[in-house]
Parts: structure tokens; C-alpha cells; sequence
């Protein structure tokens, strides 16, 4: 099954399972008020980081440095903001691990030796060129 297809199906049931426990033991309006909560926290730390990325990003180009980090992060601090504009808890905690730096950065490193182990299989090709040479004896009809 497709991975995406089944986290739009996983997600949501995850949510309302969570919405559900939680609101049971603190009540329906002490939910709602934490998950509006959680998401004005959420985009407010998620503005301030992405500022703080821009920052750094701009001072490596200055220094005539490609800012690969700060634009990967960038991209993880859009996707953190929209994780905590969602409304639910499992994706407020997801939102909250990508956009602390501490997090963020293991986050990456995990990624990165991921990315790096996939990598092993391809290299076990060989790139080369040819080059058809014909015998010299041309058959015309």
C-alpha cells in the first residue's frame, strides 16, 4: 500500500484516538483550549526559528558558503508549522521535535546516515562508454 495513502488514513484515526483518551481525562474544552494553544506557541516558535535560520543562511552566503543546512531546515521548519496547525496531539509532538534545534539536528544526522546506507547499493555500478566499430567491410545493396 501506498505510504502516503496510508498515513492520511493512519493519522487521523491516530488523532481522534488521542482526542478521545486526552479529553476524557481532562475534559473536552481543556482539549480544545490546549490544541489552539499548542498551534499559536507552535507557528509564534516556528516564525522565530525560521528568522534565525534566515539569519544564518544569509550570513554563509556572505561568506560565500552554499547554506545547504539552513535551507534544509527551512523547509523542516514549513513542515513543523503546518504539523502544528493541524489540530492534534501526535502531530503537535512531531511539529515541537522538528522545529527545537537540538531535535532538528538528530533529526537530520539520522536522515543523513540513512540516505548515506542507500546510497552503498548504488555504488556497486560501474560507468562506462562504448563504441561500436564497425569491421570496415560496408554492405551496400
Amino acid at each position: 500500500m501506498n505510504t502516503v495513502l496510508l498515513l492520511i488514513i493512519l493519522v487521523p484515526i491516530l488523532e481522534i484516538y488521542l482526542f478521545i483518551k486526552i479529553g476524557s481525562q481532562i475534559g473536552a474544552f481543556t482539549t480544545i483550549s490546549l490544541i489552539f494553544v499548542t498551534a499559536i506557541i507552535g507557528v509564534y516558535y516556528a516564525r522565530y526559528e525560521g528568522l534565525n535560520t534566515l539569519k544564518s543562511g544569509v550570513s554563509q552566503i556572505y561568506k560565500n558558503q552554499m547554506p545547504l543546512f539552513e535551507l534544509i531546515s527551512g523547509a523542516a521548519l514549513a513542515l513543523a508549522a503546518l504539523l502544528l496547525i493541524i489540530p492534534g496531539f501526535a502531530t503537535d509532538v512531531l511539529g515541537f521535535l522538528i522545529i527545537f534545534p537540538l531535535t532538528r539536528k538528530f533529526i537530520f544526522r539520522v536522515l543523513a546516515k540513512n540516505h548515506k546506507s542507500s546510497q552503498h547499493a548504488k555504488d556497486d555500478l560501474i560507468d562506462g562508454e562504448y563504441e561500436d566499430k564497425e569491421d570496415g567491410h560496408d554492405k551496400k545493396l
